[in-house]
Formats: structure tokens, sequence, C-alpha cells
């Protein structure tokens, strides 16, 4: 754990983390390694379980717990998910601090968050959305502005985060910025506008401790500012990701390329993750209802899970999508979770120190 003296708000109050940092659930990125890597250096790390089965889910979790042994870390799920249920009373048998989702929760998974001892945390890119999960008491909302990679709105977060900041005003919601944050000015800046904390999700990716091919990261690396691009053709909403050619092919394609190459990825998704056809059906039906998408865009969201596993999993940085923020343009190192967090919490104690004087 970093030596660094820790930095009190409602987010560290609630969670038992030292420093009030967010290392995002991320698709194939955050897994037990990185997780657990994060939790030891004293910020809270979320394990992404979103493409996990039950069971892989519960072996993740007891590998963190056992990477890092009394250290509170969460886990993220998909509200939509058919067993979402039963993954919040596994997460709460196993000790898991706080159930992070995508995409806000209903009512009932928050109390049922709640009834297992956890924190319920959902992420939100609109101020409606962060007023409408306050109303049904989630504990604390991750407030992604339009600089954050993977799914995002575009209201930039120096925006966004105020809006939601005034609108939980008074109530005992932590809120915590993401999109564009990367370092200790980032952590200031986000107090200063009423946050409790930020939440990073490229900037874990390109650590040490991420179990991403080095050639990947070597793609961010090399991204400029203006290296990313929001597309809706990998999965039909708006998604930030580094510009590579693949991508750019994506956008060319019309429906006749579309939607037969989503066919196959849902059914290579099918296999991947031994799901059964009938199972992806039903939970893309819930999907639907719960985001309210076309049919098209339904059957584009099975490319999700297939284009990030060929890039993150498999390394072919050539043939998939790589969710990325824009904050890639000006990161250049691979320092550990150890080292970052430090990084960050010491240049962030050193700026409110002279803001003081």
């Amino acid at each position: 754990m970093t030596g660094v003296a820790p930095l009190a708000t409602r987010l560290t109050a609630l969670t038992g983390v030292r420093h009030p940092l967010v290392q995002t659930g991320m698709g194939y990125v955050a897994r037990p390694r990185l997780v657990a890597a994060t939790a030891n250096a004293g910020a809270l790390g979320i394990l992404a379980a979103a493409t996990l089965s039950y069971d892989e889910l519960a072996a993740a979790i007891a590998e963190v717990r056992q990477a890092a042994p009394g250290r509170p870390f969460g886990v993220n799920i998909r509200a939509d998910a058919g067993d979402a249920a039963e993954r919040i009373a596994l997460m709460g048998r196993e000790g898991v601090r706080v159930a992070s989702f995508a995409q806000a929760p209903t009512r009932e998974l928050i109390a049922r968050a709640h009834d297992h001892g956890m924190v319920a945390v959902p992420s939100i890119g609109a101020r409606r959305h962060a007023e409408k999960v306050a109303e049904w008491g989630a504990d604390a909302v991750i407030v992604q502005g339009g600089e954050g990679g993977g799914h995002t709105g575009a209201v930039p977060t120096t925006l966004l985060l105020p809006q939601v900041v005034d609108a939980l005003r008074g109530s005992q919601v932590a809120v915590v910025g993401a999109g564009g944050f990367f370092d200790g000015r980032g952590l200031v800046a986000a107090l200063a506008y009423g946050a409790d904390g930020i939440a990073m999700g490229t900037r874990f990716l390109l650590t040490s401790d991420a179990p991403v091919p080095r050639v990947v990261q070597d793609r961010y690396l090399a991204a400029d500012v203006n290296g990313t691009l929001v597309t809706t053709e990998v999965d039909g909403v708006p998604h930030r990701v580094l510009a590579t050619d693949f991508v750019r092919s994506l956008e060319r394609g019309g429906p006749l390329v579309r939607y037969p190459r989503a066919l196959r990825n849902a059914l290579r998704f099918s296999r991947l993750s031994r799901t059964p056809l009938r199972v992806l059906l039903r939970e893309g039906r819930a999907m639907r209802a719960a985001r309210e998408l076309t049919w098209p865009q339904t059957l584009m969201a099975a490319n999700t899970p297939v284009l990030l596993r060929a890039a993150m999993v498999e390394g072919r940085a050539d043939l998939g999508v790589m969710a990325s923020g824009q904050v890639a343009g000006v990161l250049s190192d691979l320092p550990s979770c150890e080292e970052l967090v430090a990084r960050i919490a010491a240049e962030a104690q050193e700026i409110l120190g002279r803001l003081k004087n």
C-alpha cells in the first residue's frame, strides 16, 4: 500500500479505500490482477464481470481476495443480466464492498445490494439519470463525460460533473467524476467542482499491472489527443475508441455488412462464453427494453465483447476495437498501480497544500 497520506472524502468513507481513486470495470481489462493491484495501492478496483459466467465470476472474486486480502474492491455487473440478483447475492457472500453497474440499475437491484451489505454505484451520463438513481437509493454515482472511453455521451466532463454535483447537493450521494482524468491536477479539479473522487479507465489500462498485450498498450501510447473517435458502428450506440484503420473500415460499412457481421459475432460470443443462444436472445430482449434500443442496435451489441476480446485478450490491434478515453493522447508511460496511485495522491496533496497558502 502506498505510504502517501490518505485524502478523506465521502467516497473513501463509503468504500473504505485510502485514496478517492477508482479503476473502472473495463471489459477484458479489469481482471483480478489489475483489480488486486489497484486495491493493494489503496484505490478502489472494479472487477469487470459482464462477460464472465457465474462460476467465472466466483473464481475471479476469490482470486482478488487472495491477492489483496482485506482490501475493499467492487464488481461491475450488467443491470439487465438475467442473473443479476444471483450475482449480487454471490458478491455479498464473498465480501465484495461495491456493486457497480454499467448502466442505471433498478430500484430493486439497489435494494438487493444494500441487503447484502454493499454500496451501490451506478455509472451515469446525464443529470436526469443521476437524479433517478439517487431517488432509488444509490450510494454514489460515477459521472462520465464525453472525453471518456467506451460508451459515452456528448457532454464534456467539465459541464456534466458540476451539473450532477448541483443536482445532488444536499443528498448523501457521493459523486465521482470520470472522463479526462489522469493525474493529481485532475483529482483536485474534480474536488473543486464538488466531487468526491475520480474514476479512470484508460490510465489504469496503461499500467504494468493491466493484463493487456504490450502490442495493444503500445497502440494507445502512440495515439495523440485526436487519436480517438466516437462511432456507432461497433454496437449501435456511441462508443469512443482508438481511431484505427479497422474502426474506419467499420465506419465505411453499410447495413449489408454491419448486420451479418453482428450475427456472426453473436454466434462467436455464444461459443466463447459457452452461453446458449436462447439465453443470449433472452438477455438481448431485456437489454433492448432497458436501454430503449432498436432491434438492429440489439443485434449489433454482440459486436462489443467479440471485438474487445480480439484486441485486449488476443492482441489483435489490427482486427479488434480498443475502447479509449481521449487521455490516451497525453499518456506516455506504464507505471505500476502502486506507482500511479502514489503519484496522483502526492501531486494532489501538494497542490491542495499550495492552494491553502
